[in-house]
């Protein structure tokens, strides 16, 4: 579940801090334990593909049931014209309602479908967003903590090094929250 995804970058943030600090603004951290966030988080990930699919098939579920509606009136507006063919001014009456009977219920079923297609289309784009966003993040987390060659201990170099993590830490922060204020309709 997205909560569960949340949960282990919550984990490898707070892993992150915790590592211990060397000159320059970096930090020692385990490989295998920085694998092990990843695959947590991989492993999370085709839950929310299944609930892109379970969307997708309450979608089919949706027309499939507004198409039998549909039928139904139909059929039920046939059955009553054939009740009352002998008599002209109500057979006239009842051709003109099954016709908009007919329309009508056309006009609700491409409704639905239409409704359902944009929800399902808005769900996934926004699960596309999401992952693309914790992918970003994740990757982001990676490239700073890869060591880089000994820079000279000056203090300009120390300055803009700190200026660099601060900029990470804020805009992992920006994207934390703009992950937890985004909720997913469920139906």
């Amino acid at each position: 579940m997205l909560m569960s995804v949340y949960r282990v970058l919550d984990k490898l943030e707070s892993y992150v801090h915790e590592g211990t600090w060397l000159p320059a603004g970096y930090r020692i951290l385990s490989e295998e334990r920085l694998v092990e966030f990843v695959e947590k988080i991989r492993s999370s990930l085709p839950e929310e593909v299944g609930r892109a699919k379970t969307i997708a098939k309450d979608q089919d579920r949706m027309i499939r049931a507004a198409q039998e509606k549909a039928q139904a009136i139909v059929t039920e507006a046939s059955t009553t014209h054939e009740q009352l063919v002998d008599q002209n001014e109500i057979v006239q009456r009842a051709r003109a309602t099954a016709e908009t009977v007919l329309r009508e219920a056309e006009a609700r079923a491409e409704k639905v479908r239409s409704g359902a297609d944009e929800y399902a289309a808005h769900i996934l784009a926004e699960l596309e967003a999401r992952l693309s966003n914790a992918l970003g993040s994740v990757r982001k987390g990676r490239e700073t903590l890869t060591p880089r060659p000994a820079a000279a201990a000056s203090p300009l170099a120390e300055a803009a090094a700190k200026s660099k993590r601060a900029a990470f830490d804020s805009q992992a922060a920006e994207e934390t929250a703009t992950l937890d204020s985004v909720e997913l309709v469920e139906k």
